[in-house]
């Protein structure tokens, strides 16, 4: 969903005005202004069908426009047909002299993920300015004629119409209905797939539900830089008086006991914003003081450079003209560690509220690291030479439009991927995409141990021996739940799976799969869960889908 302006909600007496007209048919209707929602668009109209996107959104392309410009990709050989298409597009921009305005190609350096960021031999490039993808993004809907209606916001409750097991059409909160055929729900937090009446889970599962080993609660693992302890000298204590527990808890760590290991809960990935910051003087927006700072809100950090932390900058990753994708790095960062719990069944203001404090912590924390004299010298010397971009974002001050939505409501579908599916434990039938990223869960909680020092819980990172398929029946509901709808971005997944799949060239890939299902759904007359594989398989393949990881896409 976007970031800041949310629905507005309609007046009574205009509501009950607005004319009862009888909507236009669509083949497909895809809901959500996500990078999947795109290539599903794009795929449905080179395929020769008539498509809508309702977007929520005024910019398309999600998490990919909205700032997470260092793409986490893993084997890079699997990603195949449009979201390949995406990265060369990504490719043939910065190969023009005039991309690169604040830097010169020579000085960007180059540095991606496991490959070159410019990959001349295939011809891609994995890492981008927001503004960048926003506008290739653009460029396919345009070159593809794809109609796009911005600011339409489904209405949750009752604006979904079903006819036979089969939605019919949504109603957005403005009055306006969108009939289809086919309906694919693109976004990241699974709106229409629930208010069609879809099974789907929020939290953790148990590890005992699908026989996983890295789900549930798992306090005493640290896989990473993100937990306390590690890479530090000293614990940190979270009482106000340190060693204190009469003294009670600073802000941020939760008083509720983290739970039993391997138990599932109801918690979710923390979320954030990844920022696209900048050292160029002319192009910066300083850092300014966030409404209702409090710079006890983050006491953990002050006591955490105390304790010798010195790795402030390890997660400004490059992007081209001196930016950065910034993201979340070490025990107390720009994650806001149990904050958003209730965000995937929130109502649209609930959600705003979430956001906006989201906003105003991050906010806060580059405050407090540029000012408080707490924090080493050098630190805020440096941190003082970054700010926002201003030639990004610029409708909203420079700051992302996106929340980063970790994970929301994730469907229980005709098949439901796992961790032993992702670690070649179990066989995975009927590939329509592959997936090759670490196993990636960051935070959930944030706690105190038996021992009375704070810990961070649920950050896992488990690496794969291979690319993994995901299942056609991970994109279409249980039989008998809807029968014209897919989901490519809330996939039938455990919590636990989900931390790979999440990664946005994987959904790309998946809404161009969708939609070729669809297609092929309807020309056979047929439910989604009774398309024939063979015929998909074959469709997919023809369009440049990688399948299999022995396969390589050409440049």
């Amino acid at each position: 969903m976007r970031r800041l302006t949310l629905p507005r909600p309609l007046p009574l007496l205009l509501a009950a005005a607005l004319p009862a007209a009888v909507p236009a048919e669509h083949d497909l209707v895809v809901y959500g202004g996500t990078a999947a929602a795109v290539t599903a668009a794009v795929q449905a109209r080179q395929m020769g069908r008539a498509v809508v996107v309702v977007s929520p959104d005024r910019h398309l392309g999600g998490l990919t426009s909205g700032g997470l410009g260092w793409t986490d990709t893993g084997n890079k050989a699997v990603i195949g047909g449009l979201a390949r298409n995406f990265y060369h597009r990504v490719w043939r921009h910065y190969q023009a002299n005039e991309a690169w305005r604040w830097q010169s190609r020579a000085d960007y350096g180059n540095r991606g993920q496991g490959t070159p960021a410019i990959d001349g031999e295939q011809r891609t490039m994995w890492i981008f300015e927001p503004g960048v993808a926003e506008r290739i993004f653009e460029d396919l809907v345009r070159e593809h004629g794809i109609t796009v209606v911005r600011d339409e916001w489904l209405d949750r409750r009752g604006g979904v119409t079903k006819s036979g097991g089969r939605i019919a059409s949504i109603r957005t909160l403005s009055g306006r209905t969108y009939a289809g055929r086919m309906f694919i729900d693109a976004t990241y937090e699974g709106d229409l797939m629930s208010a069609a009446g879809v099974s789907y889970h929020v939290g953790r599962e148990a590890n005992r539900v699908y026989g996983e080993q890295h789900n549930g609660v798992q306090t005493g693992v640290l896989h990473h830089r993100h937990h306390f302890g590690v890479l530090l000298p000293q614990q940190v204590s979270p009482y106000r008086m340190p060693g204190d527990p009469a003294s009670g808890l600073v802000a941020r760590v939760s008083a509720e006991p983290p739970g039993v290991f391997g138990e599932g809960d109801h918690r979710v990935q923390a979320y954030c914003f990844r920022m696209c910051l900048t050292d160029h003087p002319e192009n910066r927006i300083s850092f300014a003081r966030p409404e209702g700072y409090d710079p006890a809100q983050y006491e953990l950090l002050a006591r955490v450079y105390a304790a010798g932390w010195k790795e402030t900058f390890g997660k400004f990753d490059p992007i081209p003209n001196r930016k950065t994708d910034t993201n979340n790095h070490g025990p107390f960062s720009t994650d806001n560690i149990g904050m958003n719990y209730d965000y995937p069944e929130a109502s649209y203001e609930r959600r705003r509220e979430i956001i906006k404090e989201h906003e105003n912590y991050q906010k806060g924390w580059l405050y407090f690291i540029t000012t408080d004299p707490r924090v080493p010298e050098e630190v805020r010397d440096r941190m003082r030479q970054w700010g926002l971009a201003k030639d990004e974002f610029k409708d909203n001050g420079g700051w992302p439009r996106q929340i980063y939505v970790r994970e929301a409501r994730r469907m229980i579908g005709s098949f439901v991927m796992t961790e032993n599916e992702l670690r070649q434990r179990k066989p995975i039938p009927d590939s329509v995409g592959m997936g090759s990223y670490t196993i990636d869960s960051h935070n959930v909680q944030r706690y105190v141990t038996p021992e009375g020092f704070v810990q961070n819980e649920g950050d896992i990172g488990v690496p794969l021996k291979a690319p993994y398929a995901i299942a056609y029946g991970a994109l279409v509901p249980r039989r008998g739940q809807a029968e014209n709808l897919l989901v490519p971005v809330c996939v039938s997944s455990s919590h636990i799976a989900f931390g790979s799949i999440r990664m946005e060239p994987v959904f790309m890939i998946l809404g161009q799969s969708a939609a070729t299902a669809a297609v092929l759904a309807l020309e056979g007359g047929l439910a989604v869960q009774d398309v024939p594989y063979a015929r998909l398989r074959e469709r997919l393949l023809r369009d440049g889908q990688v399948l299999d990881h022995r396969a390589a896409p050409s440049p």
